[in-house]
């Protein structure tokens, strides 16, 4: 593993990125990680990832990751729950990466409008700008609302506002709800 001590968890995520690649998963970073790379830089802990992957993928992904010598966590939600599962992944520094296994009423599409963003020698698939704003507007939290507003605000060039809420509306009416309170600020 690339990490050294705590507070290197981008460099778990090469890590991890090196594996799903090695096994054809497709991914996009998601979160304040994915927030700094369109623009906007806020400290985290933490850096997430997004798969479309049924719990029983993710419990396989689970054992690649085990091999490797990652300490590892996988969660389930229940039926209401909008992750339907999750991968918590961690070294012995506490450095963490969770993967997402989905998000109820997500674009598959999601994957193919993620941005590759060079870190240190290896290209990233960062999730586009539109579907960053309709997740975190999902997510709801005043947290979240600010950084999809920050990522709003901060674009180089127009955001598609159609593809915006086509996505946002996928997510639900509370996401949409939220999505043109960004949109009106």
């Amino acid at each position: 593993m690339r990490t050294q001590k705590a507070g290197q968890s981008a460099l778990l995520l090469l890590d991890v990125v090196e594996i799903l690649v090695q096994e054809n998963i497709e991914y996009a970073v998601i979160g304040a990680f994915a927030l700094s790379a369109h623009g906007v830089v806020r400290a985290s802990t933490a850096v997430d990832a997004l798969l479309f992957a049924t719990p029983r993928r993710l419990a396989n992904l689970r054992t690649l990751f085990d091999r490797a010598g990652f300490h590892t966590e996988l969660r389930s939600g229940d039926a209401n729950d909008p992750i339907p599962s999750m991968l918590i992944l961690h070294d012995g520094y506490n450095n963490h990466v969770d993967i997402l296994g989905g998000l109820r009423g997500m674009d598959p599409a999601v994957f193919s409008r993620t941005v590759d963003v060079p870190f240190m020698g290896v290209n990233l698939r960062i999730v586009g700008r539109e579907d960053f704003i309709a997740m975190k507007c999902f997510a709801g939290g005043p947290q979240d609302i600010l950084d999809a507003q920050s990522a709003f605000d901060s674009a180089q060039g127009p955001v598609d506002l159609d593809l915006l809420r086509a996505v946002t509306r996928r997510l639900g009416r509370d996401a949409a709800d939220k999505l043109e309170q960004v949109l009106g600020h």
